[in-house]
């Protein structure tokens, strides 16, 4: 009999050891298949652990490639959310929030002008002189209208004594608008010589027909005064005047005044060189198959355009005017021309619209603010100009000075500076700085250009905003959207310096068209340069 109790195997008596050593080896060989079944399993459970192992490694290796892709893509999403954002910003943009013109709107949305209302009546205001039809005391041609008879008895009155109680004037274009003179030269024969003696015909007067100095006056005005098209100018002249122009013919009167207006342009550019206060700004226009830059420096009575290929400093010191100039430049801040020696003052009109946006889009009070103080201190400076005063009170001066920073400060706190650009794999910092909001680019200007945007405040000769220089260049862009772009260089160059011409002529209100027959005839007409 055998018997297992923890582990120990116990046989009886009654066993030979045969039986025993049998018994023994039986045990062992079920010991040994045992065995066997248990290493099996144990390789089994090795074969699963290792395809466990593996199937982890793998496991694990996926999940850190789409971590990584993860990572990948919310980096996508972030530049892609910060684009969209730029995008709705730039969308937003249009003329009462930004610089951009008028007709660049791309959407009719309710307008929504900067000006304030002013409490007057619409029309003419108290004080302004008005502009009437006035009777001349020597009409061209006078028509008596008899009277004939009683106009109650019928009596004839043909022969009686008339009065002129009251006389009406109509102004009106003759109905035959050439006037063509012919010049003849008379010829002597001399009795004692016999030599033939022909009188000189004017200097003026050098082909057998020519066309007189009124009609190249009215081409090259409707060309460079009206920003007719040289064909539209031609077909103008023709309907008008019954005349058959060429372009070429027009191109030929337009050259000659730009050549007579010479010296009249270096005396407008010396003389801004000496204002105390001047407005300069620059549009695009194209000149052939270029873009190109119309540069213009003004005054409320001068005013010089010039083109050049580039807008920056290369232009200024082309043009001449900004290395030589030393009293004050109103413009919107560009910085080109912060690198000259005159002093700097900001147009505050863009600081408005900048302002608008970041109020309406960014939804941040402290531009509203800002753009109230702005106001505020050109109403108080406007106001002491009315008193005949020369500078605002240290008093108001500081306040104003005081509230300026204060809300610097406030739009400060509400657009704090962008993180540090992110490091590239090798640990290097990206090239670069992070981009900033135009909220905080905004804010950058106003503190870092504090004096140039609060120049009116300290100076009342300079103006609130560069409206002067924008009004200036006004024309330009007019003349680029009726008659397209300029075909040559020597073409816009003309343009330039008789516009700059005729627009000083007429802030000084100086007749135009007289004063460019007399140019034609070599003999311009000056305006006064102080």
């Amino acid at each position: 009999m055998q018997l297992q109790d923890h582990d120990l195997i116990c046989y009886s008596r009654s066993m030979t050891k045969d039986e025993e050593l049998e018994q023994l080896r039986h045990e062992n060989t079920a010991l040994r298949e045992a065995l066997q079944d248990k290493d099996t399993e144990l390789e089994q459970a090795q074969q699963a652990n290792t395809d466990l192992r593996e199937g982890l490694k793998q496991a694990i290796s996926a999940i850190g490639a789409q971590q990584e892709r993860v990572n990948v893509l919310e980096g996508l999403i972030d530049a892609l959310q910060e684009r969209i954002k730029t995008l709705e910003r730039q969308q937003a943009k249009d003329s009462h929030n930004s610089s951009l013109p008028p007709s660049s709107d791309r959407f009719v949305r309710a307008p929504k002008s900067l000006r304030h209302k002013s409490g007057k009546k619409a029309g003419g205001q108290p004080g302004h002189r008005g502009h009437h039809l006035r009777q001349v005391e020597t009409p061209d041609e006078v028509l008596v209208h008899p009277v004939l008879c009683c106009e109650q008895c019928q009596h004839d009155l043909r022969t009686q004594p008339a009065d002129l109680p009251e006389r009406r004037q109509v102004i009106d274009l003759p109905a035959k608008r050439l006037w063509i003179t012919e010049h003849r030269v008379e010829e002597k024969q001399c009795p004692t010589c016999y030599h033939l003696t022909r009188a000189p015909f004017p200097t003026a007067v050098s082909a057998p027909v020519q066309y007189g100095t009124g009609i190249q006056t009215l081409a090259t005005y409707l060309v460079e005064g009206q920003s007719v098209p040289y064909a539209r100018a031609s077909q103008v002249v023709q309907e008008l005047l019954g005349v058959q122009l060429s372009a070429g013919s027009i191109a030929t009167f337009v050259t000659t005044c730009h050549q007579q207006l010479a010296e009249v342009e270096s005396s407008l550019k010396a003389a801004l060189f000496k204002a105390n206060v001047i407005h300069q700004d620059e549009t695009g226009v194209r000149v052939s198959k270029e873009g190109w830059w119309v540069h213009v420096c003004s005054t409320d009575r001068l005013t010089h355009y010039a083109a050049h290929r580039s807008r920056g400093r290369a232009a200024l010191d082309t043009i001449g005017i900004a290395p030589k100039f030393r009293g004050t430049s109103v413009h919107d801040g560009l910085k080109s021309y912060q690198s000259y020696s005159f002093t700097q003052a900001w147009c505050n009109v863009h600081h408005l619209r900048e302002l608008t946006f970041v109020e309406e889009e960014l939804k941040q009070a402290w531009a509203r603010k800002m753009k109230d103080l702005l106001l505020e201190m050109k109403a108080e400076v406007e106001r002491a100009k009315a008193l005949g005063q020369h500078e605002l009170d240290v008093l108001v001066l500081a306040r104003f000075l005081c509230r300026y920073d204060q809300l610097l400060a406030e739009g400060y706190q509400a657009n704090p500076p962008p993180p540090p650009p992110s490091k590239s794999e090798q640990g290097k910092r990206t090239p670069g700085r992070a981009k900033q909001s135009p909220a905080r680019n905004l804010l950058d200007r106003l503190s870092g250009g504090k004096w140039a945007v609060l120049r009116f405040l300290h100076d009342f000769a300079v103006p609130f905003d560069n409206n002067q220089a924008e009004r200036d260049l006004r024309m330009i862009k007019v003349q680029q959207k009726v008659s397209g772009c300029f075909r040559t260089e020597q073409g816009i160059a003309m343009f330039c310096r008789i516009r700059s011409y005729l627009s000083t002529l007429r802030k000084q209100g100086i007749e135009l068209l007289a004063a460019l027959e007399h140019t034609l005839l070599g003999h311009p007409v000056l305006p006064a340069f102080s």
